[in-house]
């Protein structure tokens, strides 16, 4: 049975399959998500004659989609079943498929393969570099998107532990300073998503949690930059230069830019009386 994580790459995976298929040219294209046994399972087929390719379970190194996978880089053969540099336990169903020509690109979050994406012809030729780029480039954007996705799940579960230790230390304030900074750290890596689409829904809904988060100013207060709100709040935290800019996606010259501005137009000479500043304004909880 599928783990939930390896569902979602799946689907990812499956996602990218028509516009790949449409851009690369190639009449077969298939892939899947890498389980917890470390093993890929070909779950998600495009333009095939046959069923042999669905439910193929892959060992890492052994094939041309498992070695793709350990290896972290594209590969491509121009005749699989008589390609020296791969392994041939999966010879039958490409044979019955009829596939001569394979490329596979993997998928890759953190340095790990979560998945792979394969596409074939039905005749020996060389691939050409845009065939092969197109796969690189769609197996790229589907690991921004599990990527962008594991930070939203890892910071939603820190926003709800925050939220069960403030409830087991008794009535206190929402950590809204926690959610604003665990939102900018989104919004860092939404910025680096290659779909336009999914990274204008990823800034909107930022947005929109940024609104949320932030109290209303009172009268007269000074106006600081979102970003140096960013920085103020995971400042509030406790987070050193090193570690805001980590989070924030920022160089830590850059992270020193932003606090040095905040102090300066909220009059404060230290990190602690920059937020203290900021809180008393209602710029930050």
């Amino acid at each position: 049975m599928r783990s939930m994580p390896a569902r979602e790459d799946a689907a990812e995976i499956r996602a990218a399959l028509p516009a790949l298929r449409r851009g690369s040219g190639l009449p077969v294209v298939f892939g899947g998500a890498v389980q917890a046994t470390g093993r890929a399972h070909y779950t998600e087929i495009s333009g095939a004659d046959t069923d042999v390719l669905r439910d193929l379970v892959i060992d890492p190194g052994r094939g041309l989609g498992g070695k793709a996978l350990t290896e972290l880089r594209p590969l491509w053969v121009p005749d699989y079943l008589a390609a020296r540099q791969i392994s041939h336990e999966y010879d039958g169903p490409v044979r019955t498929e009829g596939l001569k020509a394979l490329v596979a690109a993997p998928v890759v979050v953190a340095g790990r393969s979560r998945g792979v994406l394969l596409g074939g012809l039905r005749r020996s030729v060389p691939l050409g570099e845009r065939t092969v780029a197109a796969f690189a480039a769609a197996a790229r954007d589907a690991g921004q998107r599990i990527a962008v996705r594991d930070d939203a799940r890892r910071r939603a579960a820190e926003v709800e532990r925050a939220r069960a230790a403030a409830a087991d230390s008794g009535p206190a304030a929402p950590h809204w300073a926690e959610v604003r900074a665990l939102n900018a750290e989104l919004r860092a890596a939404a910025a680096e998503v290659g779909d336009p689409a999914l990274r204008d829904r990823l800034l909107e809904v930022c947005a929109r949690m940024d609104a949320a988060a932030s109290p209303a100013p009172a009268e007269g207060a000074p106006r600081l930059a979102p970003r140096e709100l960013d920085v103020l709040a995971c400042t509030a935290l406790g987070c050193t230069n090193a570690d805001t800019a980590a989070r924030l996606g920022l160089s830590p010259e850059t992270v020193k830019s932003y606090l040095r501005s905040a102090m300066r137009r909220l009059g404060a000479h230290t990190r602690t009386e920059a937020v203290a500043e900021a809180r008393r304004h209602g710029l930050l909880p």
